[in-house]
């Protein structure tokens, strides 16, 4: 699902941001090679505060100054996972079942999309649920990206 360098850097920071009472939802990395964006998601437990941001950001800067993954510029962003949350490890897809969820994946060489309710994991597959009620089993393995489809409900 994740990329050498993205995989490294959450092996390497999970372990500090549970040391710091968070939870590291999932890294991306965006643009070009030359000065990358690294954008780091964490969470806590009730929803993480700006303050634990503004600290986090000072940890993961300086593991980033000491191990130096990226040779030059790079970008920083350090935030919440906000509505639309990333889902990463395979206790995701279950923690978050009952949520709308969009999943990509390869299958065949093509790039696929499937949006629909999630119903968890269910063996190695991921297992949604469209609107006729009819289930679809994605292999975990084969999955690029996936996260929650927020829903604001304006009716109050």
């Amino acid at each position: 699902m994740l990329d050498e360098t993205t995989q490294h850097l959450i092996d390497d920071l999970e372990p500090l941001a549970e040391q710091a009472g968070l939870e590291l939802v999932t890294i991306e990395l965006v643009g070009g090679k030359k000065a990358p964006t690294i954008r780091i998601f964490l969470d806590a437990e009730g929803g993480i505060t700006f303050d634990q941001i503004m600290q986090s950001h000072a940890w993961i800067d300086e593991y980033l100054d000491r191990e130096d993954p990226f040779p030059g510029a790079y970008t920083l962003e350090v935030s919440s996972p906000g509505i639309d949350r990333p889902l990463r490890k395979r206790a995701d897809f279950d923690r978050y079942a009952g949520e709308l969820a969009v999943v990509l994946f390869r299958e065949e060489g093509k790039r696929r999309k499937r949006t629909g309710e999630l119903v968890g994991m269910r063996d190695d597959d991921v297992v949604l649920r469209d609107e006729e009620g009819n289930e679809s089993c994605i292999p975990f393995d084969i999955i690029t990206k996936a996260h929650i489809k927020g829903q604001i409900d304006f009716s109050d």
